[in-house]
Formats: structure tokens, sequence, C-alpha cells
């Protein structure tokens, strides 16, 4: 069902704090780095490029592997490495201070669309447009010995895209999603043994291709967005449906989860940003609007910031504590007394 949608206090009209302006094709990633001044994002143009938060400006040359176009990228947790998945079906690993690639791993035979970490920064998840998810080890340089194949019942060729690949906070489970728009394919979520490879369930409910995932730190909330224009939550102890978030009205593209897991911020092909409040399931203000499509979104390690890529080839930063300030819902930032999520 549609999670209850109550008026909520209506909010001016928001604009970016800062715009990043000198890809030169669509942002595919935005993420926040270590300090709170710098953002990296990868584009389709084949680059990843560094960012000065007060200035808007790129510090420093592309960081570039031949021409292919980078779909995803992902902070270890130490926050010293960067990993990317490109269209040429490699994983690479960058060190954020030299600008340079640390290790390449190919074995994937298309797109990576979709990279993780686990907590502890020794494995990297990748999923791909040919089917299947790995694991890396980040110390040995080798895949683990067994992908995680098909995702999904096979339709003709025996494979379908995975587009979206997480870790379970404890890093004991990994959640896969993705599908083909096509005539009665499965648009199931799957969650698997991480040591394994073996299935432990199936999550329906989405009626189009699932592209996003997001656990929340306390393990009991996995999130989904999709083709379908919602969102859903899901119980990860029953695995049950719990909400559905249905306010966007195009593609959900991408989705991020605050530090202190109390915010949800979305991104669309309706050309807007949302943030709701996971303590009630609520939006908390009015539509953060773009000028187009919306690819990729991530918080600060505060939460007090949100970066979002886009269709128009920048990428744009957003003042969320000053949003949540006109909300009257400053206490979102902080962290949650023990109490049970309407989610």
């Amino acid at each position: 069902m549609a999670s209850p949608i109550s008026k909520m206090k209506r909010t001016s009209m928001i604009t970016h704090h800062q715009k990043l302006e000198g890809h030169t094709d669509w942002v595919w990633g935005a993420i926040h780095l270590p300090g709170g001044q710098r953002i990296i994002t990868c584009s389709w143009d084949g680059s990843l490029r560094v960012w000065n938060v007060r200035t808007g400006k790129q510090i420093g040359d592309d960081w570039r592997d031949g021409g292919s176009a980078v779909y995803s990228i992902a902070l270890s947790p130490d926050g010293k490495k960067v990993v990317s998945g490109s269209s040429d079906g490699a994983v690479r690993l960058w060190d954020i201070d030299t600008c340079k690639i640390v290790k390449k791993w190919t074995g994937h035979t298309r797109e990576v669309g979709s990279v993780c970490w686990s907590r502890d920064g020794r494995r990297v998840l990748s999923g791909s447009d040919d089917g299947t998810a790995r694991q890396w080890e980040v110390e040995s340089e080798e895949t683990m010995p067994e992908p995680i194949e098909n995702i999904l019942a096979s339709i003709e060729n025996g494979h379908e895209p995975v587009w979206a690949v997480v870790y379970s906070p404890d890093t004991t489970l990994i959640a896969t999603a993705g599908g083909r728009a096509e005539p009665r394919a499965e648009y199931s979520i799957k969650i698997w043994d991480a040591k394994t490879g073996k299935l432990d369930a199936t999550l329906k409910g989405h009626t189009d291709r699932v592209l996003c995932l997001a656990w929340t730190k306390d393990t009991k909330t996995l999130i989904s967005g999709s083709s379908d224009f919602t969102i859903r939550t899901w119980n990860t102890t029953k695995w049950e449906q719990t909400a559905v978030l249905d306010d966007h009205t195009r593609v959900v593209y991408g989705i991020a989860i605050s530090p202190n897991d109390r915010i949800l911020a979305s991104v669309s092909g309706d050309q807007t940003a949302r943030l709701w409040n996971l303590d009630n399931g609520q939006p908390i203000s009015s539509p953060i609007q773009h000028a187009d499509e919306v690819f990729c979104v991530s918080f600060s390690a505060g939460g007090k910031r949100l970066a979002t890529g886009c269709y128009d080839k920048n990428a744009y930063i957003w003042d969320v504590a000053a949003i949540l300030r006109e909300a009257g819902l400053d206490d979102l930032l902080s962290i949650p007394k023990a109490k049970k999520s309407a989610l």
C-alpha cells in the first residue's frame, strides 16, 4: 500500500548550494570525500573528476583509463580509495591521493552499473549487464571462486542485467536487483548468502526494473527504487514489504540513506530529488527541482549536504540542513532515540 501522506509544511523553491560544471556527458555518480570539502563524480564521458565544494571548481586533471563510460563509483570505508564500474566491463580501484589506478579487475563481459564496498573494506561487489554479481578480494586482487549468477529467471538467453548490488551492513548478505523491460519478466530483488552464494530470499512487489538498492545501517530495512516509479521498503527479518513511497512520476534511478538512518534521498527521471522522513515515511519538503533527469545521489558524512548528478552533464550540491530547518525538522540530523520506525 502507499505510504500515508499528511499535510507537510510548504517550503519555498529549493536552490542548489553549488553547481559543478565540466563533464561533457551525463553524470552517473557523485560521492563526498572525507573532510567534506571535496566531491568526486563519474560520467558517461569516461572520466572521474574531483571538485572543490566551496568554489565549485575542478581540482586537478580528469581521472581516466581509456575512453569507457564510467557508470558507478563507491568510496572505501577508510576514505582512501574509490572503486568504479565501466562500460568495458572492468572494475577499477583508484587511490584518492595519487589519482591513479591501484588495481583493475576483469571478469565481467558487459558494462558494470553498480559497485559496493564491504564494511571492512576487504571486498568489492559489482553488478553487470552480463547477468552476474561478482565479489573481489581487495588484497589478493582475485575474484571470489564463483560469481552470483543470473539473478532473475531466464527469458531467452539465460542472462538478465544486474542493475543494483549492495552488501548488508554486516557483510553476511548480498542484495541484487535488475531486469529487462520485457513481457512476463520477473522484477524481484534477490537476497544471497555472501559466503556461499546461495539464494536466501526473493522479494516481489515491483512491477518494473529495480534500479537501485540501499540498506539501513541497523540492518533492519532494505530500500529499493524502480522503473515502476516507486520506492519500496522491506523488513529484513521477515523479508516483507512494509511501505511504498510513490510520489515520483518517472523512473527512480538512485537512492541514498543519511548516515543516521533517518532520511532517505531519491532521484528520478521526473527531474527531481526528494527527501523522505524514514521515521514515518513522509516527504520532508517540496521536490528539489533539476533542469533534467537525475541519475545519482549521496549524502555527506554528516548528512548536512546532498550531491546529485544529472543528465544535463552537471552535478549539484544541496544544503540539507537548510531544507530541514525550513521544514521545521532540524532534529532529523540527530541520532535517533531507540524507537520503532513507521517503515
